[in-house]
């Protein structure tokens, strides 16, 4: 999920090479300032749980840059929560594990494809957040899938935006935006409502996916200024898919899937893994990173609407009003920005 997996991408990567030396004063102030904006560019790749290095891109201007981002973050997370939405369907046959493992090894094979890691070339210092980022990005979908399982798509979801609500709020240098990401939350609050009859253990492990989901922005911030281009993801996912090979085949034996559970599993993978993937590439060439992070919240509002369309989870008014409070602190957030 978007691994997941922040916007704004011009020139290159830092290469990972911490101790280089500059030959001129000149040559210095360069590299700093190459330095910084890859550093961005880094940190505003991680909220997506991207590393890769788009090209520069001749949009026409910032509105257009801008609606245009907008447009396709909207339409990744439509792809995100209808594949989660259509994953749910594989897990009578392959439970939440199943579905979880088959996903991995979609989003691996994408990565791989794009990233083109060459492994043999990491040291140590730049396998150590590598391996991190596999195992939150495994555990992160691990603990959605099964949260969604027990208490439904929009919940889930909305509890899994946590993570990334309060690394925007954290990261936040606008009032406005704090003001926003707090609105925000406090729609997810409200969406929450425990109860006595509350499923507490799946509103849990929605938690533990928005703490995994935090800790994943923050790693992709090492790995993308470790690691050049898209390699320290396309590393982190086969590392996960591995992972996730024994239970594979040990659902596989306990008991044998059925072609439409499996369809509907690398279905799953396909939308919530690698269209996100290719959409944010786009998306980050023209969203500045805030803006990313806190637009994200609009997920929850996907997921309901997908879980009542496609799933039957009605929803109530509270939750219609949430939905609302989310839309609006998001849309004050983008049009109150400039540039």
């Amino acid at each position: 999920m978007r691994a997941a997996s922040a916007p704004r991408i011009p020139s290159a990567r830092p290469t990972g090479t911490a101790d280089r030396i500059p030959a001129s004063p000149s040559a210095s102030a360069a590299e700093s300032e190459s330095a910084s904006e890859a550093t961005s560019e880094a940190a505003s790749a991680s909220v997506s749980g991207l590393g890769a290095e788009p090209g520069p891109d001749p949009a026409p201007g910032p509105t257009g840059r801008r609606f245009a981002g907008v447009a396709t973050m909207i339409g990744s997370g439509l792809s995100n929560q209808t594949g989660a939405a259509i994953g749910s369907h594989a897990f009578p046959v392959l439970g939440p594990v199943g579905v979880v493992a088959i996903r991995q090894y979609v989003a691996a094979i994408v990565l791989l494809a794009v990233g083109r890691p060459r492994p043999r070339s990491f040291t140590w210092w730049q396998w150590r957040p590598v391996v991190g980022l596999a195992a939150v990005f495994g555990t992160m979908n691990l603990s959605l899938y099964s949260a969604i399982d027990r208490i439904g798509l929009g919940l889930a979801v909305t509890l899994e935006f946590l993570g990334p609500l309060c690394v925007a709020l954290a990261a936040s240098r606008r009032r406005v935006d704090a003001c926003c990401a707090l609105v925000a939350a406090g729609a997810v609050v409200a969406l929450m409502r425990p109860r006595p009859s509350a499923d507490y253990l799946g509103m849990g492990l929605g938690l533990l996916a928005a703490a995994c989901w935090a800790a994943y922005i923050l790693l992709n911030r090492t790995v993308g200024r470790r690691v050049p281009g898209a390699q320290g993801s396309a590393a982190a996912a086969v590392l996960s898919a591995l992972m996730f090979l024994p239970v594979g085949v040990a659902v596989a034996i306990r008991q044998p899937p059925t072609v439409s559970a499996v369809a509907y599993a690398v279905t799953a993978g396909v939308l919530s893994s690698a269209v996100p993937y290719l959409a944010d590439l786009f998306t980050l060439r023209r969203v500045p990173a805030q803006a990313f992070g806190l637009f994200m919240s609009v997920n929850p509002v996907l997921a309901a609407l997908v879980g009542w369309v496609g799933l039957g989870q009605d929803l109530g008014w509270p939750e219609g009003m949430s939905i609302g409070a989310i839309v609006a602190a998001n849309a004050l957030s983008i049009l109150t920005r400039r540039g």
